[in-house]
């Protein structure tokens, strides 16, 4: 399977001088779902942001579909491509489901009619936020908030999801239906997904791949089927003993 994004040798910091990202090195292959995992403060979330051109890298290369894409706007990255589903709900409480989705559609907004068939397919997959699409964003369950928050980045059909902890504070019948929810969309838009969950023994089960990070790089990487749970619980123990 080709890859769809690399990242090579990357440094990145919030301040000069202390680098998160040190060396981190990952293929995610075209049309799977990887899997990145590691102690708090290995730098997960920090690569998401990375990639996504949030945070600039000072050394390595990002390349989707082996076109670089370090260090670019986020706004043109996200053109190319790439949507990012942050760890909080990224949507607007004020505003209801569908202008939360038109929101979503920004970079369709000067063609309304393929803007509005995508909205029509979001609602087709996720009938739930059709019933309630005149509703505040506000009003809606846990669950539903982030079946919003991974909607809206599939207005653009992204060839690439970047999704950050999206189980983080649901009950487990909850982060049950989000990996549900990943798994819809990969099959719908045929996205490829970049996943970060602490939610370690549950996300195993849906990746293909999975990449262990400690202190900014990679500890352990391969597929799924080498990540037992002892084997996990074995590198996290590591990681947390140096």
């Amino acid at each position: 399977m080709t890859a769809l994004l690399t990242v090579e040798d990357v440094f990145a910091a919030y301040q000069p001088g202390v680098d998160i990202l040190q060396g981190m090195s990952l293929t995610v292959p075209r049309g799977g779902l990887v899997l990145v995992i590691g102690p708090n403060g290995a730098g997960k979330s920090t690569l998401l942001k990375t990639v996504f051109g949030l945070l600039a890298a000072h050394r390595g290369a990002i390349a989707l579909d082996g076109k670089p894409i370090a260090n670019l706007p986020s706004h043109e990255i996200k053109r190319l491509g790439v949507s990012y589903v942050p760890q909080e709900l990224n949507t607007f409480p004020q505003l209801t489901v569908e202008e939360n989705l038109k929101v979503g559609g920004w970079t369709l907004r000067r063609e309304p009619a393929r803007l509005k068939d995508r909205i029509a397919k979001v609602y087709e997959i996720f009938p739930v936020l059709a019933e309630r699409r005149r509703d505040k964003a506000g009003s809606l369950s846990g669950g539903q908030g982030r079946m919003l928050s991974v909607a809206r980045e599939m207005i653009t059909e992204p060839r690439l999801m970047l999704v950050d902890e999206p189980t983080v504070g649901l009950a487990p019948n909850l982060a049950e239906q989000v990996y549900e929810l990943l798994q819809t969309a990969r099959r719908a838009i045929s996205t490829t997904i970049l996943l970060v969950d602490q939610n370690v023994s549950d996300a195993l089960r849906h990746a293909e791949d999975v990449v262990m990070m400690n202190l900014g790089r990679v500890k352990a990487a391969g597929p799924v089927g080498e990540f037992g749970e002892a084997r996990v619980r074995a590198l996290i123990q590591e990681c947390l003993l140096g």
